[in-house]
């Protein structure tokens, strides 16, 4: 797994308006202004949001096949797999450490 793409996909699904652009391609690519108008968010702040997502990785842009100024927001799989490895990798330790603290515990009582 590659610390900094991790990085990247973090730093990007920080900011709650990327999220709802987010749960949106998830139902959908879609187009720039398509987004904007959904999330409330005026084209210039969109065109940034899209702009952090295609740098971490998230989505990627595609160009409308009959009109070549309109792009197209699709979805990433590979950042988003990567995450949830690390976050099964992450739960797996905590739940080891709980599991010794426990039985830690269970001994300091005897």
């Amino acid at each position: 797994m590659n610390a900094s793409r991790l990085d990247r996909t973090l730093a990007a699904l920080a900011d709650p308006s990327r999220r709802r652009v987010i749960d949106l391609l998830h139902e959908r690519p879609r187009r720039a202004g398509e987004l904007a108008e959904a999330t409330q968010i005026s084209f210039p702040a969109m065109s940034r949001h899209l702009k952090t997502l295609r740098q971490s990785g998230l989505v990627e842009e595609d160009r409308d096949g009959f009109d070549s100024r309109v792009r197209i927001y699709r979805l990433r799989n590979e950042p988003m797999a990567d995450l949830k490895e690390w976050l099964k990798e992450t739960e797996e330790l905590w739940a080891r450490q709980l599991v010794g603290l426990r039985k830690h515990l269970q001994n300091s009582k005897k």
